[in-house]
């Protein structure tokens, strides 16, 4: 599908640009051109894979003149960039809305000025029903994505929906493991939290689901397993063979108890695609995609919580291992 083809990754220097880059490169692109804010973390890239294929843009998405420079002859664009942490865009919302909002209407726009192919969007459980500013910053990026297929251009936009990735930057098994070695204590804002998780892998398999089989329109959705959190803990507890204390410190400001995949009425158009994915589909009538999905079966639930079909914890140390973490 990449054969040949030029690709734009914005945000690509972080945890899933560099497993979304090592599963491009030997699909043959002729180029992938990396657009992000940080030029230590370009160079740091560039000397890690030492593939000329492999190029480098310093730039915001907030600017949208760079991205449409930065869009020129490009086939895909996998729309990466954001600010993700819940507490920072609850500090700063202004921020946050600048690069998750605003930020991604010039990705549409510098899309649509560059007749690109496709642009795959990076979305998480927390757009739905959000209870916080990113959630609801990513929940307005999904609409604007999902909308922009109505604008008349060559382009077609998709959203993919994860949730939390084992070992991207800011990853609770991180946090903990380093709790675990040296502090003996491990803090969970509440012992009763759940949430659902997918491995760095499966999230780029995800994304390339997306980019090859979509038609411009839909939110396309793995049906993740889900763990508590007291239980990752006592797994990575168990393996690394140090057990620490649990400190139950309380719930952040716009943090849920449990998270949901898609919401009640979400399920309404929601069909199933195989035995791994889900696709929501929009209420805006796009032309011809509630008819290609026609013959696919609805939805049987409501809603999808991170609280049913929990994870025992051989479970959780299985995906733990799948991701890299444990032997």
């Amino acid at each position: 599908m990449f054969n040949n083809m030029r690709i734009l990754v914005t945000g690509g220097t972080g945890s899933w640009g560099y497993e979304l880059i090592r599963q491009l490169l030997p699909q043959n692109p002729q180029q992938i051109i990396v657009f992000s804010r940080n030029e230590s973390s370009q160079v740091a890239m560039s000397r890690f894979f030492e593939d000329a294929r492999l190029t480098f843009c310093i730039g915001d998405i907030r600017d949208k003149e760079a991205l449409i420079r930065a869009c020129e002859h490009v086939d895909y664009v996998f729309h990466l960039a954001a600010l993700k942490h819940v507490p920072v865009c609850e500090d700063q919302p202004y921020e946050a809305l600048k690069t998750n909002v605003i930020g991604t209407q010039n990705v549409i726009e510098a899309a649509i000025a560059n007749k690109v192919k496709r642009v795959i969007y990076i979305s998480t459980d927390k757009a739905a029903n959000p209870s916080n500013f990113y959630g609801m910053t990513k929940a307005i990026g999904e609409k604007l994505i999902v909308y922009a297929n109505l604008l008349r251009s060559e382009t077609k936009f998709v959203c993919v929906r994860g949730g939390n990735v084992l070992g991207t930057n800011g990853s609770v098994v991180h946090l903990f493991m380093h709790q675990i070695q040296t502090k003996r204590q491990v803090g969970i804002t509440d012992l009763r939290m759940t949430r659902f998780f997918l491995t760095l892998q499966d999230a780029i398999k995800l994304l390339f689901k997306a980019s090859a089989e979509s038609i411009g329109g839909e939110i396309f959705v793995m049906t993740m397993p889900t763990c508590r959190i007291v239980d990752l803990a006592q797994v990575l507890m168990d393996s690394l063979g140090r057990q620490a204390d649990v400190l139950e410190t309380g719930i952040r400001p716009g943090e849920k108890l449990h998270e949901i995949l898609l919401t009640e009425f979400e399920s309404k158009s929601t069909v199933v695609y195989d035995d791994e994915y889900l696709v929501i589909l929009p209420p805006l009538d796009i032309p011809g995609l509630k008819q290609h999905y026609a013959s696919y079966p609805s939805v049987e639930f409501d809603s999808f919580s991170s609280s049913q079909n929990v994870m025992d914890q051989e479970h959780i140390r299985q995906m733990l291992v799948r991701g890299g973490f444990l032997a």
